[in-house]
């Protein structure tokens, strides 16, 4: 009982958090891709081409690309020829993304539903883990942090995109008007789901800042950490390293 984790804004059970998680996600898998494009007029895939351009995939290397979902992270580290494993808890984000992989013909992913905390994974068996606005959704992010330096091989590298908080004076401000105000009317109207809008506003934030992520990263044993902020750190990506 004494195990309490934020559900948003609520002070839950881990067990809950981890139901409630997965009726979100159930809930909006198909129509999360348009969603992203229109609360982010359509930056998402900005940010998402920047990201993978940090983490310059090679061609035969070992991804588990963590959260992965919908594909949008995996479609672009195999167009460069890495071998990509995508892995998401939930069954139905994994569904969607599978079908959007039929439709554009990409084949060899491999396609996981998996625990970022319990991974079905030896020791050492990937060259990168990549987990891409997924992490604060995690019950236990040290876990989850752990996990992932687990299964890296030695040399391999952790990349992980978050939304944030930003530090940019008056653009924070204008920020969260628009997370806690727009985005889960935005939700009601064109997913047909408020609440989930609302709750994903509240975990961007109860997330970490930058700073305090960062720290849990080398505390799970990563070194040559690395942060770089986006619109001020709204949009963070870290890395790090197993050596």
């Amino acid at each position: 009982m004494n195990d309490r984790v934020s559900f948003g804004y609520e002070e839950v059970s881990a067990e809950e958090k981890t139901a409630r998680v997965g009726g979100v996600f159930s809930s909006v898998a198909t129509s999360y891709d348009v969603m992203n494009d229109v609360m982010s007029g359509g930056m998402h895939r900005l940010w998402k081409d920047r990201f993978v351009k940090r983490v310059k995939p090679q061609p035969g290397e070992a991804i588990l690309d963590m959260a992965g979902g919908t594909g949008d992270i995996a479609f672009r580290m195999a167009a460069r020829g890495a071998d990509v494993t995508v892995a998401d808890i939930n069954q139905d984000m994994l569904d969607v993304g599978v079908e959007r992989a039929m439709e554009r013909g990409i084949d060899g992913l491999v396609w996981s539903r998996q625990n970022a905390e319990e991974l079905a994974y030896p020791d050492a068996c990937f060259d990168v883990y990549t987990i891409v606005f997924g992490i604060r959704n995690v019950t236990h992010i040290g876990r989850a942090l752990g996990e992932a330096y687990r299964v890296l091989k030695r040399g391999g590298r952790f990349f992980c995109m978050e939304f944030s908080t930003t530090e940019w004076p008056g653009f924070r401000e204008i920020y969260d008007v628009y997370s806690h105000k727009v985005m889960p009317q935005m939700g009601r109207v064109i997913a047909k789901d408020e609440d989930s809008y609302r709750y994903l506003a509240e975990s961007i934030r109860r997330f970490p800042r930058m700073g305090e992520f960062e720290a849990m990263i080398r505390r799970a044993g990563f070194e040559q950490t690395k942060v770089e902020a986006i619109l001020g750190g709204a949009v963070a990506i870290h890395s790090g390293w197993k050596i």
